[in-house]
């Protein structure tokens, strides 16, 4: 009875592996009521093989397909996360934020814990999966006649149901060949993976702003404060989601009234990011650099290269260029590449309050440094990029904005709900609950922004502010896209004047048909139309 209950125990688990989906959306019942030809095919192929060949053969394609499931695991997560598969070539490098990322909500145990169990998890499933199909090929070689004719039959009825369209559900056949197409659409993508940087260069070639002298750049801008914000997870869906919108849209309303009020005007539109749900990172360099950067080997390449950026090209035309990175809290060497002339990272910002979830500092906090540190009276013209980090996941515990001539070192923040809440805050939490959270973290960001325009804004501000990428599908739900909003906030007519052929909408919230161009594209659009 112990040995048939191991027996069914070891066949379950391979057809397990062979159909289980890699999208947690298509597990269905009907997912598994398949016929799985690749299982079908080895295990003619072990009934053949000689005795000696058979074990090590066997073994092999145990590991094999334990390797599958991690990957389909691989996908699954990415998927919930990033909107997309495991990449097999160029995601390994992504693991190290999401360690750093547990490391910061939950602590250094839990990271530890999650690094260990996910190595060991891994390696009990290959080897699972290994033992498993080798004693399936043992027993079927004890019956070779009665393994070889179930064979035959079910071989029969896979042909039978090989139809186009035969299944218990659209979309999944009963004869499967899903196996073998998730393995084939893997090596293409570990093929175009491998060409990748060849093609990251070919791109990077071409460039019409390179040689433009500095006296031809941004001429219409002289004599402006730039400020480029990032908030962190500000996607489409917060304007747009039922769910989100009343919240997220009424800040935006709000802010839109606030500013017209002190005499600015705001145009807004959509961009698409190169990520979803994470890598902050990649949009920025795609933005700042006009290159389409969605993965880390790219962002390495561009960091090495001398690529004009957005804030480089102002830094060529005589603005002081500084980079205020809240997130930054180790060595960011890489940070040479943007040609600031002063980086704030985390510890050179002087935050003396508590973390907020995994922000180092309120934005509002954030963009108070900035004004005391680069624009006091007399200060020269600067442009500033400033990635804001309170709308970031897991969007709670949030901060309160005060008024701007209380935020001081930032010490007024630890009266409020901060960042050593347990673990069972960040983890395992209603998803309408997460929605709310990220709804209300985003609309504390765009307060903030406008607050800020309101309070430290004058003739020579101007304002551009966008998402960096959506939040995670837990927020978005499946099938979101991975546009982010834009908004061009500024109190000089002929400024707003120079965006009229980028149709965009008036007021901070773009328009559902609002223009969308990918994120690459900003830096010339932006270029051209202040030349």
């Amino acid at each position: 009875m112990a040995s048939a209950a191991l027996t069914g125990s070891a066949a379950l688990l391979v057809v397990f592996a062979l159909l289980a989906p890699a999208d947690l959306d298509r597990f269905t019942a009907a997912a598994f009521l398949r016929i799985p030809v690749e299982g079908l095919l080895f295990a003619l192929l072990l009934l053949v093989l000689p005795p000696r060949a058979r074990g090590p053969v066997a073994s092999l394609g145990g590991v094999l397909l334990g390797l599958l499931l991690v990957v389909k695991v691989a996908d699954i997560g990415f998927d919930l996360v990033l909107y997309r598969p495991f990449d097999l070539v160029l995601d390994w490098p992504l693991l190290a934020p999401a360690v750093d990322y547990v490391d910061v909500t939950a602590g250094r145990f839990a990271a530890v814990a999650a690094v260990v169990g996910t190595v060991l998890l891994i390696g009990a499933v290959v080897l699972l999966t290994a033992r498993s199909v080798l004693r399936l090929g043992r027993r079927a070689a004890a019956h070779r006649v009665g393994v070889t004719r179930a064979l035959v039959a079910v071989a029969v009825l896979w042909v039978g149901f090989a139809a186009p369209g035969v299944g218990f559900e659209p979309g999944v056949p009963v004869a499967s060949r899903s196996a073998a197409a998730f393995v084939g659409d893997h090596a293409r993508a570990v093929r175009v993976g491998l060409r990748d940087r060849e093609a990251f260069a070919a791109e990077a070639s071409t460039d019409a702003f390179r040689d433009v002298p500095a006296d031809e750049l941004l001429t219409s801008l002289r004599g402006k404060d730039v400020v480029l914000a990032f908030v962190e997870s500000y996607g489409r869906s917060a304007v747009e989601d039922p769910a989100l919108a009343p919240v997220v849209g009424a800040a935006l309303d709000d802010g839109t009234r606030r500013l017209a009020a002190a005499g600015y005007a705001a145009r807004s539109a959509y961009l698409t990011s190169p990520t979803a749900g994470g890598g902050s990172w990649l949009a920025q360099a795609t933005l700042l650099s006009g290159l389409w950067v969605d993965n880390q080997q790219r962002y390495r390449t561009l960091v090495s290269s001398d690529r004009l950026t957005l804030n480089g090209a102002f830094r060529r035309a005589g603005w002081r260029s500084v980079g205020v990175v809240p997130g930054i809290t180790r060595a960011w060497p890489e940070g040479e590449f943007f040609r600031h002339h002063r980086i704030y990272a985390a510890d050179d910002l002087g935050y003396r309050g508590p973390r907020f979830g995994y922000a180092t500092m309120p934005d509002q906090y954030a963009l108070s440094a900035f004004q005391e540190r680069e624009r006091q009276p007399g200060h020269e013209p600067v442009v500033a990029v400033v990635p804001l980090l309170s709308s970031h996941a897991p969007w709670t515990p949030l901060p309160t904005r005060l008024p701007w001539e209380d935020v001081g070192d930032g010490a007024v923040f630890a009266d409020m709900a901060a960042g050593e809440e347990p673990p069972d805050a960040v983890f395992g939490r209603d998803p309408d609950v997460v929605r709310a959270d990220y709804a209300r973290s985003v609309a504390y960001a765009v307060d903030t922004v406008v607050s800020y325009v309101e309070t430290y804004g004058d003739d020579d501000t101007v304002l551009v502010f966008l998402g960096d990428h959506q939040p995670a599908q837990v927020v978005t739900g499946e099938g979101a896209s991975k546009d982010v909003p834009i908004t061009v906030v500024t109190r000089d007519a002929s400024l707003l004047a120079r965006t009229d052929p980028w149709g965009w909408t008036d007021g901070l919230t773009p328009a559902p048909d609002a223009p969308v161009r990918p994120m690459d594209a900003f830096r010339d659009q932006f270029l051209t139309a202040f030349r």
